[in-house]
């Protein structure tokens, strides 16, 4: 993750740089600054220290090298717990019709963001009280 965060920022720097190049450039082509190029590459440094900035502390907090960045680690080590799934449960795939029919309805009708909202509530309390009731009840 060091390397990645070391990356983004060579990254930013480049598009600061270009930034300040692009400006110039602009200036001495029309006489005036360029807003939409200037800010897009602008902005693009931004994302870069963003995410170098987030990388960095994020390889700081974790206490050391991940696993998956060292080269002799085992394909076990870095084999955490992702929780628990529900082997048999159909609320996920009920969950995603109803969020499908959300995203259907702004490109069809508005009208159909009811029948998906409401189908979206059932499959969110049905997938939440799942092992509340039935063959799975605690």
């Amino acid at each position: 993750m060091k390397t990645n965060a070391t990356l983004f920022w060579i990254l930013a720097i480049f598009f600061f740089l270009m930034c300040a190049v692009y400006v110039l450039w602009s200036l001495l082509d029309t006489g005036k600054v360029e807003w939409a190029g200037t800010l897009g590459i602008g902005l693009a440094g931004m994302l870069g220290a963003f995410l170098a900035f987030y990388m960095g502390r994020s390889h700081a907090t974790q206490g050391g090298e991940l696993p998956e960045d060292r080269l002799d680690a085992n394909i076990d080590d870095g084999d955490p717990e992702m929780g628990f799934f529900s082997p048999w449960s159909w609320w996920p795939i009920i969950l995603a019709a109803g969020c499908s029919l959300i995203f259907l309805a702004l490109a069809v009708g508005m009208w159909i963001i009811y029948i998906g909202a409401a189908l979206t509530a059932v499959a969110l309390v049905g997938w939440v009280y799942e092992y509340y009731r039935g063959n799975f009840a605690h």
